[in-house]
């Protein structure tokens, strides 16, 4: 068993224990052939998101948010802090992968082409990276016919240290905020809200917030990080509550 087998076997099994009693969870199996929106709306469907994704009807939803791989291209060791001599636990799992910028820009694509499929035509879609792959994304939405209404800078409180001192310290992600097109209507935008957590009495697209930590932080049973990217409850609670219709009637056109 691998690690990513590892991760989703844990995970399954914490989520086994939430859906006993909320039956929050489906995991996608081989023999199911279609998802009908009635029966998964609030729910978590664990497995491979190109064969989920498959099984879902067209324009079924209001806002996606993707958090896609990273493509960081560490190279292949142990990556020690000069000083005190520890590891570093940097982002090294295999489905960060590829052989290349050509085989990467590939996999955005095909998600993307699907993603945009299932989005109802007045729907938003969010996109989170690093200066790695973020400009590369962008690119690749643009070319498929999204047309992009804001990048948002999120600044980290608590960023990864910068310990060689050669560059700066990489203290931000972006998100990219879109329709499906340039011609899209009426997509929701909570403009109350989105004034009350970007700084500025204007709500400016920058978001401070720190990375996922503490309570917060998803561990295995060794301890260490189930995923080396899991985004915290704050920046996903300011995703959805900027750009969803429930409590909210501020619509964009």
């Amino acid at each position: 068993m691998n690690e990513i087998e590892k991760g989703q076997k844990i995970l399954f099994e914490n989520n086994n224990r939430i859906d006993e009693k909320m039956n929050l969870v489906i995991e996608d199996k081989s023999e199911m052939q279609k998802y009908q929106i009635e029966k998964i709306r609030n729910k978590v469907i664990l497995g491979d998101s190109f064969k989920v994704l498959k099984k879902i009807d067209n324009e079924v939803f209001d806002m996606v948010f993707i958090d896609p791989p990273y493509f960081l291209q560490l190279p292949n060791k142990e990556l020690k802090r000069w000083t005190v001599k520890t590891a570093v636990e940097g982002v090294n799992d295999e489905w960060d992968k590829f052989s290349s910028f050509k085989e990467y820009d590939e996999f955005i694509q095909k998600l993307l082409l699907e993603v945009k499929r299932v989005m109802k035509p007045n729907a938003t879609i969010w996109v989170i990276a690093t200066y790695h792959s973020i400009f590369r994304i962008g690119k690749i939405m643009q070319d498929l016919g999204f047309w992009i209404l804001n990048d948002i800078i999120w600044v980290k409180t608590n960023p990864m240290p910068n310990w060689l001192g050669v560059r700066f310290t990489n203290a931000t992600e972006t998100l990219i905020w879109a329709v499906k097109d340039k011609n899209a209507k009426g997509y929701t935008f909570n403009k109350d809200y989105a004034k009350k957590i970007g700084i500025g009495k204007i709500g400016a697209n920058i978001w401070v917030l720190p990375l996922c930590q503490g309570e917060e932080r998803i561990k295995n049973e060794e301890g260490k990080k189930l995923h080396s990217t899991q985004k915290p409850i704050e920046l996903l609670k300011r995703v959805i509550l900027t750009s969803i219709k429930d409590g909210y009637h501020y619509y964009a056109n």
